[in-house]
């Protein structure tokens, strides 16, 4: 049986199982052993924790990053996301290597403090082209391949700035409110070609991009009380929520977001 994929070339693919076949993995659906995982930004931070329990849990796993300092068990790709007339061509390099790309990991980002954000066009632009066009590039050239193999997770990493407002940086709030609803339009055209796509929603996690605030004794403090379990968030936090995007065990769960953020969005504040 056939299918005809509407918006990628046209295409005719072969319809096959909507997941990998759980049982390759011993029945386990929580597996993701031998899945092929592409990660952007996965060189430190959220990106470098998710890259290693992915590898860990057995997935082949193809980091993106601009340089790596922090080595893994994973293939390493040094590239720069803000060219994203080659993104395209990359894809393809990967594909041609492991035959298929079982799921993407969006999480490459940028928060850029600026005087006047309302008035930095730089700041702007950077912000959006690596944490929205750069992903929209990735997908683009990702859920064809998927499509092909009727199969795919894709997780983006969006960010309690993409529902709540928070001061001083519209761009990155621009840029993550974006990606949050690329992940729905990417669940609403695809997801007849067995391609799921969902959000992980982080709080406040300890990494170099929350430095100012983890180490601002009063910041500190308030952000971790701001949470319903009074702490703030590890980037191994985010380490399950993957798992279980890309495995079998979200098989009938697409177009969502998962936040990781201790209750800070369940708090009513009283």
């Amino acid at each position: 049986m056939t299918k005809k994929i509407s918006g990628a070339n046209n295409c005719t693919i072969q319809e096959v199982s909507l997941t990998p076949n759980a049982s390759e993995s011993g029945g386990n659906y929580f597996s993701v052993y031998n899945r092929v995982v592409v990660i952007t930004g996965g060189n430190r931070g959220n990106g470098f924790a998710i890259a290693n329990g992915l590898s860990n849990a057995g997935a082949k796993v193809v980091r993106i990053d601009l340089a790596f300092d922090n080595k893994l068990n994973t293939e390493d790709i040094e590239f720069d996301l803000t060219n994203q007339t080659k993104i395209k061509s990359l894809v393809e390099d990967i594909t041609e290597k492991y035959g298929r790309i079982d799921a993407l990991v969006n999480n490459a980002g940028v928060s850029i403090a600026s005087a006047n954000p309302y008035a930095d066009e730089s700041t702007y632009e950077k912000t959006l082209s690596v944490n929205l066009h750069a992903a929209f590039a990735m997908c683009s050239a990702v859920c064809p391949i998927m499509a092909s193999h009727n199969s795919g997770s894709i997780v983006n990493l969006t960010s309690l700035g993409a529902e709540l407002a928070f001061p001083n940086n519209p761009s990155y709030q621009i840029s993550k409110a974006g990606l949050r609803q690329l992940t729905k339009a990417l669940a609403r055209d695809w997801g007849e070609f067995g391609i799921r796509a969902n959000n992980i929603c982080p709080g406040y996690i300890n990494t170099a991009m929350t430095a100012k605030s983890f180490t601002d004794n009063e910041l500190h403090q308030k952000r971790k009380n701001n949470t319903l379990m009074k702490r703030w968030g590890e980037s191994a936090d985010l380490v399950g929520p993957a798992i279980f995007l890309i495995s079998d065990a979200s098989s009938y769960i697409t177009g969502t977001d998962i936040y990781v953020d201790g209750g800070w969005t369940a708090n009513g504040g009283l």
